[in-house]
């Protein structure tokens, strides 16, 4: 019996269960046992009542429930609950809690605010906080949820959970898991007070069920022990599980430990309430004492100041002021001070100024000690306050409330005057009057100094550190606000803290590493932010869609339906392209130049004269002909014609046609020039060697261009400038040299006749260096002759044949100057001789035009207006819609004006402004909205009774249909048109049935009074029917990119609103050997909707399988996770009840070797501790930044020491480096 009374202690010890637990010695532990296959209780105790027995079950699955109540009033400070699973588990099978009434999600404030829940779930372990104050910072989610152990159980494994005052313990059986936490928000067993409900030292725990019910069950748990443990030695204040008060300090002892108020408060240490110093020898006050929140305050009297120690009072000299405002002479006593006067003066009655010595009381003889005051009975003395009159009626004695009666701590009134004394430590000195301190030290109770002390000779002497100011008693240290003086140096927003402050930006704004400074997040500089065009703003940024597009969730763009728009304004067919549409035609008609409107197919529309043109037109029978020709002075600016025919009839199709070819007419411009000429030739010099540099290269083509100047070749050729001026010498501004080639040529063999004449040149000529020992160089270049501009006096063709003969007398001016051995080049910092006969011109003479100009036969003429000129094809060409171009000549077009978000529109070869027919201003000479022509130009009708018309320039009216009428003719819009009834934004009026519809889902009107309904854009779609805006269209396409290393998934829609009763699923599975570190910078989910829009994330789509995160409202704050499994199912559920901005949540997928670092980071408070921190955790660009180093460490080397300083502030580098380092530095 006594073996196995030693074998039962031993399996208790360690958590396992025993047949009988009464073999437990009584002294040091009490407990049962819960066979939950048979239905049976076994063991007893005082503290342990089985509130719901277990009921016999089904023996395969142990599904039998039970309730037990554990009380902790007596000698047992701690459970221990071994649970025994011999089936598989299912849901919930166990679950302990502070309260009854625990339903297995944790938290109950209604009832008590000290409700921490333990459960088992499944195979996983779930951790629950209470609702004290300050519980979120401990939580892992935002809410409740403090820890989560997955797989802590299984089929035939045991479980041991220990669980004391504010301390949870587990220990699986025969494995390694095995853990504890500490923390206030764990179960209150000691007493504490709540917020709400009473105070009990109850736990309550379910079996295969929550205590709250059976709503919530489970199954597989077997048999379950309840042992009561007497408390062991843990050093709680350590462990931070003590309950002292937070103005106590914790002191560990044998099996408990000690709570002792600071200094400043009063209790048990449990309970602290601030101490009243000044009720107790006036705090050492030697004046007057006020008790402050622990600490105290000594002030003085008036005429006293407070002493450094904090506790005297000294006198104020008041004298050394000002005279303390006496007019002749002040005299400073012990607390006070007095006005005297000088002879033949008299203290007046205000005790300051002093008159003149006349009259009884002035001529003092009434000998009053202060005040003289003369009455129809005489003369009477008074004295001023803080005195009283003597028994003589003329002195005065001063009392205690003058100065504190000169006494400089403490005065009691006598019939004989003040008597003084001094405070406890201090000395009553000789005169009477003054007191004397005890001396102070720092050694005891740091010479009462709040913060820091520091003997000196004169005393203790008390400073604060950097963020406190030391107060005026001397001692005590007060936190400085450092927001109130210039905002604390921050850019935005600053919050002060205790002994220092924190700088935070607004929205759209970031906080640069000095943590003081502010700059705007450039939200375009991230890819993806925008559809189309991004454009940021200071605190924000636009985004704009393409023409033919239209923005919707706040950053997208879709395809614009604009033939759900009244047919598109088509007359007969719309058909809708991605970013535009167009119209077409039944069959026997063709479409109007409108683009809209369809005329008959036998047809010829009027042809329209292009600026400066003359049109004659002429009809036989159904055949019309037309002549073009340019005004005087003007020229066709696209080919050499001087006149077009261009015809249209039967035998045309009734299209308009050059030579049956069609094309578009030519327009006329008015600038017309000569081209410029260009002529290539080359020409040699001999050097010492041919080395061909590139500086050498383009030194050389500007020295010879400045040798081709009139001042140069004066020089050169021996000639006068006005010789040359007289020769009508052609290379001046008007000339240039286009390039020069230099390359190595082969030296000519020289014949003897040859070197006979060379022989007999004059001697003293220069000769060319080296003899013929050196090199050839040869000089390749283009010479350009440009026009001057015509007169009247020199037409085109005569300017042209001038620009002919200068280029020629150019050419054969140099090459007189190389024959004459006159004309010298400079190459490599030498002048060298061109050699003789050397120069070598082409025949060809090259015309070209300048840039806006095209040749058309010997004329450069430029382009026309409504025309530029395009430097690929190098033709002149219309401006496209939306353009225009009111100059001629010109290499690009103007944009049209445009009015907000509506893009200009306008006629392709828009000449002005007026053509561009921005908005519903109309071009010149169309037909204005409510009107119409057979050509869509003037003159025009107005629109009959009946019809409408909304566009310009339009060939017929919409009819309102069914009948209708309008207000009057000529009406812009079927607003005009007279209706049964008026429909709302959101409804359209079909004309057959004569009475208002809503718009149907996918559908919208902003306005009222409408017969259609505008398509949503691109693939969205609204939640209703009934939409009015443009805002209620939606996505409903489920977002993200799921990537091996790195991704993201969003809600549809994001950053708009996301669709009701939308459900998204997302699978992320990363590589073999890598894990997933999740990111939320923020999700916004509806306040109030009763969980019906959630975001979960777990192991796999089954509801049993482990959850990693789960939340169904708003969070701003970000957090950051990893998953629990190595492999993450995503799913995101919305109702149709509210709708919010959603989310979009980043990943990145790391080597598994670095879980324990990347898990003490992620765990860590300091991460998310400061709001520099968290917006860091919000900015993608550093986001990215950090998860391309962690899923590719490689990444690391891209970003330089300076560049991560210049990204993260001082206090993130040191936690990351912190972690960092004891990863790979343990020891």
């Amino acid at each position: 019996m006594a073996d196995m009374t030693i074998v039962g202690l031993l399996l208790i010890v360690v958590g396992v269960t025993v047949d009988h637990p009464a073999m437990a010695q009584r002294d040091e532990s009490e407990s049962i046992e819960l066979d939950l296959r048979e239905g049976q209780v076994y063991g007893w105790s005082d503290y342990i009542t089985v509130l719901t027995g277990p009921s016999y079950g089904s023996r395969a699955e142990c599904d039998s429930q039970a309730v037990v109540r554990v009380d902790f009033s007596g000698p047992y400070k701690s459970a221990r609950f071994v649970l025994q699973y011999n089936d598989q588990p299912r849901l919930w099978t166990f679950d302990v809690s502070d309260s009854p009434a625990a339903d297995g999600y944790g938290g109950d404030p209604g009832l008590t605010s000290n409700m921490a829940e333990t459960q088992i779930f499944n195979k996983q372990m779930r951790v629950y906080s209470n609702n004290l104050p300050g519980y979120m910072d401990a939580t892992i989610d935002g809410d409740l949820l403090i820890r989560i152990e997955d797989d802590i159980i299984d089929r035939n494994s045991r479980l041991s959970l220990e669980i004391s005052d504010e301390r949870l313990e587990w220990n699986r059986i025969g494995s390694k898991k095995k853990g504890y936490i500490n923390s206030q928000f764990l179960y209150t067993l000691s007493g504490q007070s709540p917020m709400y409900g009473e105070v009990d030292y109850y736990i309550y725990a379910g079996f295969n069920r929550v205590p709250a019910g059976t709503f919530r069950s489970g199954s597989g748990l077997c048999k379950a022990s309840v042992i009561l443990l007497k408390a062991k030695d843990v050093d709680e204040c350590m462990e931070g599980t003590h309950d002292c008060h937070p103005n106590a300090t914790c002191s560990n002892t044998p099996k408990s430990f000690r709570c002792q108020c600071r200094q400043g408060y009063v209790g048990n240490g449990r309970h602290c309430e601030d101490e009243d110093e000044c009720a107790v020898n006036n705090g050492g006050c030697v004046h007057e004492c006020t008790n402050t929140q622990g600490n105290y305050r000594c002030d003085c009297y008036d005429g006293f100041m407070l002493h450094d120690d904090g506790h005297n009072c000294i006198d104020v000299d008041e004298c050394a002021v000002n005279r303390g405002g006496c007019q002749q002479i002040c005299l400073n006593n012990m607390g006070s001070y007095e006005c005297r006067c000088s002879a033949d003066f008299v203290l007046s009655d205000n005790g300051h100024t002093c008159i003149s010595n006349k009259g009884n009381c002035k001529k003092q003889e009434h000998g009053c000690a202060h005040i003289c005051q003369e009455t129809n009975r005489g003369t009477i003395c008074q004295c001023r306050p803080g005195f009283e009159l003597a028994p003589n009626r003329k002195d005065c004695i001063v009392t205690c409330s003058h100065g504190n009666g000169g006494c400089q701590h403490e005065c009691q009134d006598t019939d004989n005057g003040p008597v003084c004394t001094c405070h406890l430590n201090y000395l009553l000195a000789s005169d009477g009057k003054t007191c004397i301190g005890e001396s102070e030290t720092c050694a005891v109770n740091n010479g009462g100094c709040d913060r820091q002390c520091k003997d000196t000779q004169s005393g203790v002497r008390c400073s604060c550190p950097d963020g406190f100011t030391l107060q005026p008693d001397g001692k005590k240290c007060l936190d400085v606000d450092e927001c109130r003086i210039g905002n604390g140096g921050c850019d935005h927003d600053c919050r002060n803290t205790v002994g220092s402050f924190t700088c935070s930006c607004h929205k759209g704004y970031k906080l640069l590493t000095n943590e003081r400074t502010c700059i705007d997040i450039d939200e375009c500089s991230i890819n993806g932010t925008c559809d189309h065009t991004c454009e940021n703003t200071p605190g924000s940024f636009w985004c704009y869609c393409n023409q033919g597009y239209q923005a919707y969730g706040i950053t997208h763009c879709g395809d614009i339906d604009e033939c759900s728009i009244n047919n598109g304004g088509c007359h007969h067919t719309c058909k809708n392209h991605l970013g535009y549409y167009e119209c077409s035609c039944r069959a026997g008609y063709k479409l109007h130049p409108n683009k809209k409107d369809c005329i008959e197919a036998e047809m010829c529309i009027p042809l329209k004269a292009p600026a400066k043109a003359v049109l004659t037109c002429n009809k036989v029978g159904d055949k019309e002909t037309c002549g073009l020709t340019c005004k005087t002075s003007a020229h066709f600016s696209s080919e050499s014609e001087d006149t077009y025919t261009y015809s249209c009839g039967s035998d045309t199709e009734y299209e308009w046609t050059h030579e049956k070819v069609n094309a578009t007419m030519p327009s006329c411009s008015e600038h017309v020039n000569a081209p410029s000429l260009k002529r290539k030739a080359q020409f040699k010099f001999s050097a010492d060697k041919c080395r061909l540099r590139r500086r050498h290269r383009e030194r050389f083509q500007d020295n010879f261009s400045r040798a081709l100047s009139t001042h140069e070749l004066s020089s050169l050729t021996g000639l006068s400038y006005s010789e040359i001026e007289q020769r009508r010498y052609p290379c001046t501004e008007l000339c240039q040299v286009n390039y020069v080639n230099l390359r190595c040529g082969n030296r000519p063999t020289r014949t003897k006749r040859a070197k006979k004449r060379r022989g007999r040149r004059r001697k003293g000529r220069r000769r060319e260096v080296e003899g013929q020992s050196g090199s050839v160089i040869v000089a390749e270049f283009e010479l350009q002759m440009n026009p001057e501009e015509p007169t009247d006096k020199c037409d085109v063709n005569c300017v042209r044949r001038r620009t002919e003969k200068k280029l020629r007398r150019t050419v054969n001016t140099l090459r007189k100057s190389i024959n004459r051995e006159q004309f010298f080049v400079r190459f490599a910092g030498t002048d060298y001789e061109v050699m003789r006969r050397s120069l070598k011109a082409d025949r060809g003479v090259e015309s070209i035009c300048t840039l806006g100009q095209i040749m058309v036969g010997d004329k450069c003429i430029s382009c026309s207006v409504g025309s530029y000129f395009n430097m690929e094809s190098g033709r002149c060409e219309k401006c496209p819609s939306g353009t225009y171009q009111d100059e001629e000549g010109q290499l690009t077009c103007q944009p049209c004006p445009s009015e907000g978000s509506r893009s200009a529109t306008g006629i392709v070869g828009a000449r002005n402004v007026t053509e561009c027919g921005v908005l519903y201003h109309t071009i010149l000479g169309q037909c204005s909205p409510g009107h119409f022509s057979w050509d869509g130009f003037v003159p025009c009708i107005p629109c009959e009774l009946g019809t409408f018309q909304p566009d310009p320039g339009r060939t017929s009216c919409f009819s309102c249909g069914g009948g209708v009428g309008t207000i009057s003719d000529g009406a812009t819009s079927f607003e005009h048109c007279i209706v049964r009834e008026s429909c709302s934004a959101g409804q359209y009026y079909n004309v057959q049935g004569g009475q208002c519809h809503r718009c149907p889902h996918g559908f919208y009107q902003p306005r009222a009074g409408q017969n259609f309904c505008v398509r949503c854009p691109g693939n969205t779609t609204t939640d209703f029917d009934g939409s009015t805006n443009e805002n209620e269209c939606k996505d409903r396409t489920c977002g993200g990119e799921i990537g091996d290393f790195m991704g993201y998934i969003q809600s549809p829609n994001y950053p708009g609103n996301y669709p009701s009763n939308v459900e998204c699923t997302w699978h992320i599975v990363p590589p073999k050997g890598r894990r997933i570190l999740v990111v939320v910078p923020e999700i916004y989910l509806p306040a109030k909707d009763d969980c019906g829009d959630v975001l979960v994330m777990r192991k796999g789509a089954s509801p049993y399988s482990v959850t990693t995160y789960e939340t169904c409202q708003t969070y701003d704050r970000p957090i950051a996770f990893t998953s629990r499994s190595r492999k993450l199912w995503i799913q995101f559920k919305s109702n149709g009840a509210n709708s919010q901005k959603g989310f979009q949540v980043p990943y990145v997928t790391y080597d598994e070797n670095y879980q324990d670092l990347i898990e003490d980071i992620v765990r860590d408070g300091r991460l998310y501790a400061s709001d520099h921190h968290q917006e860091i955790l919000k900015d993608k660009k550093l986001v990215q930044a950090l998860f391309e180093v962690i899923a590719q460490p490689r990444n690391y080397f891209k970003y330089s020491s300076a560049e991560s300083t210049a990204m993260f502030p001082r206090s993130f580098i040191k936690l990351l480096r912190s972690k960092v380092t004891r990863f790979f530095r343990p020891f």
